[in-house]
């Protein structure tokens, strides 16, 4: 079965997508985008298109939303409507705004939906689930995360202050650019019920968004997380810490390592990941995952309506941030 995939942006993650596609194969790929780049594909036999209206003519079996933020949930519609399955980047998107009507077509349409989750399939954070499922280190009390980072880092060669991470009208700023924390951890523990944060632009970083966020969320099980996430940090360090009534477990991004502390012993024991940490394998894998669910019909983790839920704990963050009192979610 080939599949007709149109790829709507070609930035950096379109790219990543375009080439994955293009190793994974069995598949007629289309991309859609201004950027002048996208052209030299067309020696690979992939169709350009630059406008949207055009691409839909192709009628896509599935697309794969990558352009801005805020652009997002309207791109999603017109595809939906013509019945395409869609996989669409994180964050789903800046607002609230037409999810529902998207969220309505969808169930309408019986399409398969994912959100880019690209972290729930890296070996760190799939090993941590499979431990915590496992019940390891016993019921859970606490859970600390953080991701730091040097933003102008990111995609060496590029200006960052016209990324759409730094600008607040592409739907920017370290909150929703960085919803993977918030997003594994919804992951591990279910539902949030109650949100405070701090949230603002702290460095002399050229934005016009958020560029740290502290909260403590509270799950709906009574566990309590906190997240630290900015775009300053140099170098950049990705924890995640998990304290249980039996010891801890303790990822470190960085390194891959993941340490496990059991009180009975009183002593850790470390799980070296992967030394040689490929990061495009988790892309890789989360493509086919999609793709798999697609052609069996299947639900996927992370579906639309999944992570509209989670997309409400992100501007839950900004919201508590903005008014300086607790959220509470429904």
């Amino acid at each position: 079965l080939c599949l007709k995939i149109l790829i709507v942006g070609y930035g950096s993650i379109g790219k990543r997508h375009t080439n994955n596609l293009l190793n994974i194969g069995n598949a007629e790929i289309i991309v859609c985008s201004k950027n002048k780049e996208s052209f030299k594909l067309i020696k690979k036999g992939i169709k350009i298109f630059t406008s949207l209206e055009d691409a839909l003519k192709e009628k896509p079996d599935i697309s794969i939303i990558c352009n801005e933020t805020s652009f997002h949930v309207k791109t999603a519609i017109k595809l939906a409507k013509i019945n395409s399955h869609l996989f669409i980047e994180k964050p789903l998107s800046h607002s609230l705004d037409y999810e529902s009507q998207l969220l309505k077509i969808i169930k309408q349409k019986k399409l398969i939906t994912m959100v880019g989750c690209n972290m729930r399939f890296h070996d760190g954070i799939k090993l941590i689930k499979k431990l915590l499922d496992k019940n390891e280190i016993g019921p859970i009390f606490s859970v600390i995360a953080e991701n730091g980072s040097y933003m102008p880092d990111w995609h060496p060669g590029e200006d960052y202050q016209i990324s759409y991470a730094s600008n607040k009208k592409l739907g920017g700023g370290v909150v929703l650019t960085q919803i993977h924390e918030i997003d594994y951890l919804c992951w591990f523990f279910g539902k949030v019920s109650t949100v405070l944060s701090i949230t603002g632009k702290l460095s002399d970083l050229q934005l016009d968004v958020e560029d740290f966020s502290s909260s403590i969320l509270k799950f709906k099980n009574n566990i309590i997380g906190e997240i630290h996430l900015d775009y300053y940090q140099k170098p950049a360090v990705r924890t995640c810490k998990i304290i249980g009534k039996k010891g801890k477990i303790i990822w470190n991004y960085e390194n891959n390592h993941l340490q496990i502390f059991k009180n009975s012993t009183n002593k850790f024991s470390t799980k070296q990941i992967d030394k040689k940490f490929d990061r495009n394998k988790m892309y890789v894998e989360e493509l086919r995952y999609f793709l798999n669910c697609v052609k069996n019909k299947k639900n996927c983790m992370n579906s639309v309506v999944e992570a509209y839920e989670i997309q409400k704990v992100a501007l839950a963050i900004k919201n508590s941030s903005n008014i300086g009192k607790k959220i509470s979610l429904k």
